[in-house]
């Protein structure tokens, strides 16, 4: 049975971050994703985690390239004491314009650089820990230095775990190899694209995975729109169209439709994106694409809906927190719902 994660909003600050990290765990929510988009990923993170008392805190996803594994590791590791465990560390790459260009950030190959920075967290999380001297000796990265003075000690809660955001078939190969979370990119969210590229992919990764390591765990950030009555659903599903067709215009999401035989909606998407006719992306997508991609139906339709579609495939899922709280006792009634549909079809296969 997946655990359910709440997203938070990208526009959200920390003013407001508290309060909302209380309102997720009172519905009842195993977590919360924190994004690392307008405001910085780990503030956020420590605000909603000194705010509760039993909810998962993760980010999805944090910039990587453009942070020292070192300063990622200490501020990991803080608020992994802080939480007594309640913390999950999500990384990505970002694309090279992204860390070069708003960043001005040092770029290094996504797989080997990624590879790199997730063996040197946990040499570092080693040394923390045990005291014992920090080498970790790569291509990319170097950290042979760490005096006491500058070593936070051990902790009283594991390692903070470390989740990969992937889309592409070596990236996600990497999440096998090394990651104990993979994060699905929304393009890559349908049991298909699960089924037939994200699963095999993590799956050859596994192959040359530390044995210590236990397997990772797949988690689903599926759009999913939803809400108390047919006119909120219809404008939520419009929101998630238009967003599926801004993600789509990106080539680098083409593999989950060129999977469909729908890769000339991409370049349709590309060519308006070009032309700057933002208004007229949504109108490029079928039915059948958002389907595909979308999870929609009223709060009390998503159990069967979400668990027809990822029983026995993923760990976890996300899902949106109502815009109007006074909708939050319909998900409060939605989540011990859908535990139990999941449970049923995954006793049922």
């Amino acid at each position: 049975m997946p655990s359910i994660f709440a997203l938070t909003p990208e526009t959200m600050g920390l003013e407001k971050m508290a309060a909302f990290a209380r309102r997720v765990e009172g519905m009842g929510f195993d977590g919360l994703f924190v994004s690392d988009a307008q405001h910085d990923g780990l503030l956020l993170a420590g605000q909603a985690l000194a705010a509760t008392t039993s909810l998962v805190v993760g980010t999805s996803v944090l910039v990587a390239f453009s942070r020292s594994p070192m300063n990622m590791a200490l501020a990991a590791w803080d608020l992994q004491s802080l939480s007594g465990g309640r913390f999950e560390l999500g990384l990505g790459t970002q694309v090279r314009q992204n860390i070069e260009e708003r960043y001005s950030a040092r770029w290094l190959p996504p797989v080997s650089g990624m590879r790199e920075y997730v063996g040197s967290l946990r040499a570092i999380f080693h040394t923390f820990r045990t005291g014992e001297p920090l080498e970790f000796v790569g291509k990319h990265y170097r950290f042979t230095r760490l005096q006491p003075f500058f070593n936070p000690g051990p902790i009283d809660a594991p390692d903070p775990p470390i989740a990969l955001g992937a889309v592409g078939p070596r990236m996600l190969s990497l999440a096998g190899e090394c990651s104990d979370w993979l994060l699905t990119h929304p393009s890559s969210a349908s049991a298909h694209c699960l089924t037939e590229t994200v699963r095999p992919n993590v799956e050859l990764g596994r192959a040359t995975r530390n044995e210590l390591l236990a397997a990772p765990r797949i988690c689903v950030n599926e759009l999913v729109a939803t809400g108390p009555n047919e006119e909120t659903l219809a404008r939520e599903r419009a929101r998630y169209r238009d967003m599926l067709a801004f993600v789509l215009s990106t080539p680098a999401y083409w593999a989950s439709l060129e999977l469909y035989g729908w890769k000339s909606i991409g370049e349709r998407l590309l060519a308006l994106a070009r032309q700057k006719r933002w208004d007229e992306m949504a109108g490029v997508l079928p039915d059948e694409v958002v389907d595909e991609f979308v999870v929609s139906g009223l709060y009390e339709q998503l159990p069967s809906s979400l668990a027809t579609r990822f029983a026995g495939l993923v760990d976890r899922i996300s899902m949106p927190v109502p815009a109007d709280p006074v909708d939050d006792s319909h998900v409060t009634a939605a989540l011990p719902a859908i535990r139990r549909a999941f449970q049923q079809a995954e006793k049922n296969p």
